[in-house]
């Protein structure tokens, strides 16, 4: 196990700085004047401009400008924006709320999720059943920012059981339930039809038949045998949707009014601040690869077969 992980972990780093430097290149391609509006209705001076641009160290080749700031971030430095605000005083607000949002809306997919699905893959054809199905294919049909502003208006403004727009700058795990659901409710439906299929599936497994004619107690058989095995592509799911969690959460934190890294990365894009965007997807990517390797090691937990000599 521990040769496995310290290879996993080499073959990461090449992969950390391809895909860096491919948002690198994809942010600083972009067409647009970064210095556009600093100096408010009129052109910015020449010298000004120069000045920046050296600043900056866009007047460099990009490969310069790549291994420069990659040095700089393993440094802990992320830099600053063209507004000489520190990006990793960004990164320090913004950042906490945007992982509790997902790790809230990452919980309705493992509660709700889960359970949805095991149930109706053991109990299939029933009304259980067909509700599940219908109310999955319904969550999946809606666009995120259509759920979010109907539950925003039926619990916060008509029931009033919820506060309708986030105000706390760092909000609470409760303040963010129904953020939280709309965030993760795609997904919730993707991981409940998901469990529903690898349940309904190894439960005709020969491994199952011959542990019930064996005499073993029905729940000994369901949560050991069964649950472990047709977890797996679960687990793969919902592993790897922690980073896109993040990632996409610019919709349900513009609705809430939550001050996370999607209304940075928003505003970085109007501004043209290619640093901040590396940046914060910088660290998305840091998500990713971590939750990859530590989907691949919970393989070995829930499948007794699976063995990383």
């Amino acid at each position: 196990m521990g040769r496995y992980v310290v290879r996993r972990l080499l073959q990461l780093i090449p992969v950390f700085f391809g895909t860096t430097f491919l948002i690198y290149y994809l942010v600083y391609k972009v067409p647009g004047d970064p210095f556009a509006g600093k100096c408010g209705q009129r052109a910015c001076p020449p010298q000004y401009v120069a000045y920046l641009t050296h600043k900056y160290n866009l007047d460099k080749p990009l490969l310069v400008q790549y291994f420069t700031y990659i040095k700089n971030v393993l440094q802990g430095d992320f830099g600053t924006t063209y507004n000489n605000r520190s990006i990793n005083e960004i990164i320090a607000v913004a950042y906490p709320n945007t992982v509790k949002l997902a790790l809230v809306a990452l919980g309705f997919e493992i509660v709700i999720g889960i359970t949805a699905g095991v149930l109706t893959g053991l109990r299939r054809n029933g009304f259980l059943d067909n509700l599940v199905l219908v109310s999955s294919l319904f969550l999946l049909a809606l666009p995120t920012f259509v759920t979010g502003f109907v539950l925003k208006w039926l619990f916060g403004f008509k029931l009033g059981w919820v506060t309708p727009t986030v105000t706390a700058a760092s909000p609470s795990f409760l303040d963010l339930l129904l953020p939280g659901f709309v965030l993760g409710s795609i997904s919730l439906a993707y991981v409940a039809r998901l469990a529903r299929t690898s349940i309904a599936e190894n439960r005709r497994a020969d491994y199952v038949r011959t542990a019930i004619a064996k005499g073993l107690p029905y729940r000994r058989v369901i949560g050991v045998h069964l649950l472990r095995n047709s977890l797996i592509p679960v687990i793969t799911l919902i592993g790897t949707d922690l980073g896109a969690l993040m990632g996409g959460a610019i919709v349900t934190e513009g609705i809430f009014n939550i001050h996370g890294i999607g209304n940075e990365v928003y505003r970085a894009i109007t501004r043209k601040e290619g640093a901040t965007v590396v940046s914060i997807v910088v660290i998305l990517v840091l998500v990713y690869l971590v939750m990859n390797l530590i989907v691949d090691l919970l393989y070995a937990a829930l499948d007794p077969r699976i063995r990383y000599e």
